[in-house]
């Protein structure tokens, strides 16, 4: 092999290993946002139907305390909510919500309270603890990932 061939072969060399450094760092770097940006999109659909949720547990507990009946209809929204939940949600968010429904039912078989008793009687129980709870947790462990 002729001596002149080995610089330019060196050089060849360098310049492909240089392209393809570039070319699998580029990659990995896109790769790396890609999934940041995927679990940035799956905390914030998380985030609102958790709200949602709170919402409407909210509505129906507060109905519950001082409404003589409920009809199934009334916590079909609820239930849907928690149907999402499964998909998307840890085993602890999910009996969680499962136990606010729970409470909520027997709370309207329960009997009423009066309109005066409500702030007091809120103040005791707040219903959607063990839920935040467990929602901010499960959101504070899928940012940190």
């Amino acid at each position: 092999m002729n001596t002149i061939y080995v610089p330019a072969l060196a050089a060849f060399g360098g310049s492909a290993f240089g392209a393809i450094s570039s070319i699998i760092t580029n990659w990995a770097a896109e790769r790396r946002k890609n999934r940041v940006r995927r679990h940035s999109r799956s905390a914030a659909k998380r985030e609102k139907l958790y709200k949602s949720f709170i919402g409407e547990a909210s509505r129906l507990y507060a109905d519950a305390l001082v409404s003589d009946g409920y009809e199934i209809s009334t916590l079909v929204d609820m239930y849907a909510l928690i149907g999402q939940m499964k998909i998307l949600s840890s085993d602890e968010v999910i009996a969680a919500a499962e136990k606010v429904a729970t409470l909520i039912i027997e709370t309207y078989v329960s009997p009423n309270r009066s309109f005066a008793d409500v702030p007091g009687f809120v103040r005791e129980v707040d219903p959607l603890r063990d839920f935040s709870d467990a929602c901010r947790r499960e959101l504070q462990l899928a940012g940190s990932d």
